[in-house]
């Protein structure tokens, strides 16, 4: 099995991670500064840790779901090359 290659700069990385924190500082901030009553900051802070947290499993799922595609696809082609005269496993 071939090790995984990055396709990202560090500098793309460093900007996501930055990019992240300063929204998340800026969603504290606005909840904390918020004129309303500890029940509705406190919903307000559970929404955005659950947006964040379905976020991340979305891409996630996503991710997965392209990485077996791919794998099904190499596998294919694997066993087509493997195959006598040229032919092919049909689809």
């Amino acid at each position: 099995m071939s090790t995984p290659t990055r396709s990202d700069s560090s500098a793309w990385r460093t900007f996501t991670f930055v990019n992240f924190a300063v929204a998340a500082l800026m969603m504290a901030g606005g909840i904390w500064f918020l004129d309303a009553s500890f029940a509705v900051k406190g919903f307000y802070a559970m929404a955005a840790l659950m947006l964040v947290s379905s976020t991340v499993s979305l891409s996630k799922t996503l991710r997965d779901e392209a990485e077996a595609e791919r794998d099904r696809e190499r596998r294919r082609e694997e066993a087509d090359a493997r195959l006598p005269g040229g032919m092919a496993h049909p689809s």
